[in-house]
């Protein structure tokens, strides 16, 4: 459950980096960026 927890926290973060515009960062995706990398680290220490 948690490694596939893992690969769907890495696809989401792969898709907002492919949005991510090259100036003007909404606040928004920023904040979605953090939480899915906090999301993402947690998820990796729970699959250890």
């Amino acid at each position: 459950m948690t490694s596939e927890r893992v690969k769907e926290l890495e696809r989401k973060l792969a898709d907002l980096k492919r949005r991510w515009p090259p100036h003007s960062v909404p606040p928004r995706m920023l904040e979605q960026l953090e939480e899915l990398e906090d999301a993402l680290k947690k998820a990796r220490e729970a699959d250890i």
